[in-house]
């Protein structure tokens, strides 16, 4: 037997080794980019998440508010109304009006003795 190998063996050994280190470049660029791809799309699904759970409690918080205010009884809504407006601002108004009449009543001159 001889000890030596033929050379087409050794010819297709190194052909299909320079195969594979040409492909390798190629093999990392995709796998690099599926798993970017891959990354980006759990993003943007996060996101979608995100605001439909930030939706979920605005609704929330808005039929609260709502609940709130429906449950709220109107006569109590109704006095809080008039003293956050000051319903007796009339009839302050009517006695700063008669206080300023009667100074002006008082500080008339009055008219001179008839002769």
């Amino acid at each position: 037997m001889a000890d030596t190998v033929s050379t087409q063996i050794t010819d297709a050994v190194t052909q299909a080794n320079v195969k594979v280190l040409g492909d390798s470049p190629a093999m990392a660029m995709s796998n690099l980019y599926q798993t970017m791809s891959q990354s980006l799309s759990l993003s943007a699904q996060n996101a979608v998440t995100a605001q439909q759970q930030s939706n979920i409690v605005h609704q929330a918080a808005t039929t609260q508010g709502v609940s709130l205010l429906y449950s709220v009884d109107t006569a109590s809504m109704a006095a809080a109304t008039s003293k956050a407006m000051g319903a007796d601002t009339a009839d302050l108004l009517a006695n700063i009006l008669a206080v300023a009449l009667a100074l002006k009543d008082i500080n008339k001159p009055s008219a001179p003795p008839a002769t």
